[in-house]
C-alpha cells in the first residue's frame, strides 16, 4: 500500500462524496495504490450514512465510527493505528484542502526522506478571527519547539509510515502533531506551500479566541510531557529542592536570632517564620509530587482508548 489517507469527519455529509471523487482522480492519475480511512467523530448529520454507501462503490475507502464526538485529535489517532500505507496523508473533510497535493507530498517523504511534510497554507480564505490567532500562536510554537514552520495547526500533512506508529495523538494535540514527532526523535521535518480553497460546505467548527487559548495550553502541556514524561523528578525535584532549602535556612536563621535574643525577639510573633514553614512544606510537596510521577510514569501503559460503535473495512485490533 502506497498511501493511507486519513480524513477525520464531523457533519461533513455534503462534501464527502466530493472529495473521495476526487481523491480516487487524483490517486489513479498517478499509479498510486491508497486506502482512505474516514473517521467519523460522532457526527449528528447523515455523515456516515454516506460512507457505508461510498464503500459499496469503492473498497478502498474505510470507516471508523466513534459512540460519541471525542475531537479531531482522537480521530486522528484511531485513524493512525488502522492505517496500512507506506505513506500517511492526512487532511480535512471540509475540501478547503486540495487531494491535488497528495503526488508531491508522497513524493517528499519517499523521495526526499523527510519523516513529517506539513502543509503551509500561505494564501488564507478565512476570516481575521481565525488567521490572526493562528498567526500569533504559529508563531510562538515556532520559537517554543524551534521546529521552522509557518503553519502547524494545518490539516493537510504526510508522514512515514515508522512516524504514525510511534506517537500519540490525545486530547487537542492534533495541533503540535510536529512538536510530538519531533520530542519522539523525529527531525527531519518539512514544510510545503499548499493550496487552501474557500469552505464550500457547511461551516466551519472551530472558533477564533476559545482556540487560541486551548491552543497555549496544549503547548505548555506538550512542551512539558515532551520534556519531563519520562523523567518528571528533574523537573519537580530540583524546585523542590531548592524550595526546602530557602525555607529550612530562613527558619535556622529565625530560632538562632531567637536563641541569642531571647528577652526581645518573639519567634512566633514574626511572619517570616511561618513563611519559612510554609516554603518548607511546598518544597517537600514538590519533591513527592516528583517522585510519586516519576513511579506512574514507569508504570503507565500510556494509551488511551475511544468507544467505537462501528468499523467499515478496517481490521480488529
Amino acid at each position: 500500500m502506497d498511501v493511507s489517507i486519513v480524513i477525520p469527519v464531523y457533519n461533513e455529509d455534503e462534501s464527502l462524496p466530493e472529495l473521495c471523487s476526487w481523491i480516487d482522480r487524483v490517486v489513479k492519475e498517478h499509479d498510486i495504490s491508497c486506502e482512505i480511512i474516514l473517521v467519523d467523530d460522532g457526527s449528528t448529520d447523515n455523515s456516515w450514512e454516506v460512507i457505508g454507501e461510498l464503500r459499496r462503490h469503492n473498497p478502498c475507502i474505510k470507516g471508523i465510527r466513534f459512540q460519541r464526538n471525542y475531537g479531531k485529535s482522537a480521530a486522528l489517532n484511531e485513524g493512525f493505528k488502522a492505517s496500512m500505507g507506506d505513506v500517511v496523508i492526512t487532511m480535512d473533510a471540509d475540501m478547503q484542502d486540495s487531494p491535488d497535493e497528495i503526488p508531491e507530498l508522497r513524493r517528499m517523504i519517499i523521495e526526499d526522506k523527510y519523516d513529517l511534510v506539513s502543509g503551509w497554507k500561505k494564501v488564507r480564505h478565512d476570516p481575521l478571527s481565525k488567521t490572526l490567532p493562528s498567526k500569533f500562536f504559529n508563531w510562538t510554537t515556532a520559537r517554543v519547539s524551534r521546529i521552522r514552520l509557518h503553519d502547524f495547526n494545518c490539516g493537510l500533512k504526510a508522514y512515514k509510515r515508522k512516524v504514525v506508529k510511534s506517537i500519540e495523538v490525545y486530547g487537542e494535540m492534533h495541533r503540535y502533531i510536529p512538536v510530538i514527532a519531533k520530542w519522539a526523535g523525529f527531525r527531519r521535518i518539512g514544510e510545503k506551500i499548499v493550496q487552501h480553497r474557500a469552505r464550500k460546505y457547511g461551516h466551519t467548527k472551530f472558533g477564533g479566541l476559545g482556540r487560541g487559548l486551548k491552543g497555549l495550553l496544549d503547548l505548555a502541556s506538550i512542551t512539558f510531557v515532551g520534556k519531563y514524561s519520562k523523567r518528571p523528578m528533574h523537573f519537580f525535584g530540583p524546585l523542590g529542592v531548592i524550595c526546602f532549602l530557602i525555607g529550612f535556612v530562613a527558619s535556622a536563621y529565625l530560632i538562632i536570632a531567637k536563641l541569642t535574643h531571647y528577652a526581645s525577639f518573639g519567634l512566633t510573633t514574626k511572619p517570616a517564620f511561618y513563611i519559612a514553614l510554609t516554603t518548607m512544606v511546598i518544597g517537600s510537596q514538590l519533591f513527592l509530587t516528583g517522585f510519586v510521577a516519576e513511579l506512574i510514569s514507569r508504570n503507565s501503559p500510556g494509551r488511551n482508548t475511544y468507544l467505537i460503535e462501528e468499523k467499515l473495512g478496517v481490521d480488529q485490533p
